[in-house]
């Protein structure tokens, strides 16, 4: 996975780097990867050296130099003038708007560089910084993991103060994950400045080795709770090991059951209705937020999950199918999700060690379909990337998701239990559940 990839860039995309270690490389890296037009500009310096990186750079005195500029191919740099420090000055908010109106001409991404670091693996922000326009849709603060484990002095953190100041570090202990996720997650750290509808995502680089990937691994959960993506990278190794995303849960229970002559979404499973067993399921696999359907027996299935964290949407088309559903679950969900895992009520076999397993899949590759190899057949969950939501909307009927399997190349997760299969339809069905 590259960084266009991962970050989802597309031809609107307006997209700020923020933070250390690797923030300039990652700009320059993901433009060089659009192989389109695409601009950049900085609100903060930029190293003398780093202007040869774009084919195309252009020194902005006054706003009105932005609109002489003509299109050209590959990246195209606007910066303030050079200093005798050898940096450029920042753009100030009236350029950057012609910047802003420029890409919306060329229908192209706009990249920003937000403030600087002193080429230190990682920082705080002062007072002044980041400088973020409201019109970006997405922030990318940059870590370097680098700086992990070692001591709190201005050789690694740039503003070491400030970072003590918002982590409880004392100057020169080491930096420890936990407070590398507290800086990181802080209003007025990682999180400080980033406009209130912007996608947030913390890009965890310099993860040179495994040591330092499985760190990273292990700092994304808690990271998940103040951004909507975690990635981990090795720019310099040209590398991106993993997205993790905040993954919904949608469990389909809208079925009349009438093969089964009984609600299945209420059968008795191990002390547990079926709905309670699989809800509770997805919220033990880590999905957040967990969406459960209804439709037929919506007032009998809302008393099972009593006290459950889960949000119970009805289903008023129920008996049109499986696909009606499926649109409702999706319509209920959060737009910073980064895809779905939708949840069969019928199949309690289904464990969450499988669910954590597409999750991983999915965060390794950003798969548009990653869904589980049982037996040499293909079974359930299965995780849909963001990018199929849109194709649910033409579904029709009791099909599902099964038409978007022609339209996307899935990617199997290989499972060893063959009782994730096992779903109910019928009394024998149920039977052979009891018998394990």
């Amino acid at each position: 996975m590259n960084l266009r990839q991962a970050l989802r860039v597309k031809s609107q995309t307006r997209l700020a780097f923020v933070g250390a270690g690797g923030k300039t490389t990652a700009m320059f890296q993901l433009a060089k990867q659009w192989k389109e037009n695409i601009l950049l500009t900085a609100t903060t310096h930029l190293a003398e050296e780093q202007l040869s990186l774009a084919e195309h750079h252009f020194v902005v005195e006054t706003p009105r130099d932005v609109q002489n500029v003509t299109q050209s191919d590959g990246v195209t740099l606007f910066t303030g003038s050079l200093s005798s420090e050898g940096r450029t000055r920042g753009v100030d908010s009236v350029t950057l708007e012609e910047i802003r109106k420029l890409a919306k001409t060329w229908n192209c991404p706009l990249l920003i560089e937000a403030d600087g670091s002193r080429q230190r693996p990682l920082k705080a922000p002062a007072d002044h910084e980041p400088v973020i326009p409201d019109f970006v849709d997405t922030v990318v603060v940059v870590a370097g993991m680098s700086g992990l484990g070692q001591p709190l002095t201005p050789d690694w953190v740039h503003r070491p103060e400030q970072f003590a100041s918002l982590t409880g570090l004392e100057p020169g202990m080491l930096v420890t994950e936990p407070a590398l996720v507290k800086l990181l997650t802080h209003p007025s750290g990682g999180l400080k400045g980033i406009p209130e509808n912007a996608r947030r995502v913390v890009f965890l680089n310099q993860a040179d080795s495994v040591e330092l990937q499985s760190h990273a691994q292990g700092m994304a959960k808690a990271l998940l709770s103040g951004f909507d993506g975690v990635g981990i990278a090795s720019l310099v190794q040209g590398e991106v090991f993993a997205l993790h995303e905040k993954i919904a849960g949608i469990v389909l229970a809208g079925g009349a059951s009438r093969r089964l002559g009984q609600p299945k979404q209420l059968l008795d499973w191990q002390g547990k209705p079926l709905v309670r067993h699989v809800a509770e399921m997805a919220l033990a696999a880590g999905l957040s937020p967990v969406v459960v359907v209804t439709g037929a027996f919506s007032d009998a299935i809302g008393v099972a999950l009593e006290g459950l964290p889960v949000r119970m949407v009805k289903n008023e088309a129920w008996e049109d199918g499986q696909s009606t559903s499926v649109q409702a679950g999706l319509r209920a969900l959060p737009l910073e999700v980064g895809g779905a895992v939708f949840m069969l009520v019928d199949q309690p076999w289904v464990s969450p060690f499988l669910v954590q397993a597409l999750i991983e899949e999915h965060a390794r590759l950003l798969a548009p379909i990653v869904a589980p190899l049982i037996d040499q057949q293909r079974g359930n969950p299965v995780l849909f990337d963001r990018v199929t939501f849109s194709d649910f909307e033409g579904l029709r009927g009791d099909v599902g998701a099964r038409p978007l399997f022609a339209r996307y190349r899935p990617v199997w997760v290989p499972w060893h239990d063959p009782r994730a299969l096992l779903d109910v339809d019928t009394l024998e069905d149920y039977q052979r559940l009891l018998a394990g």
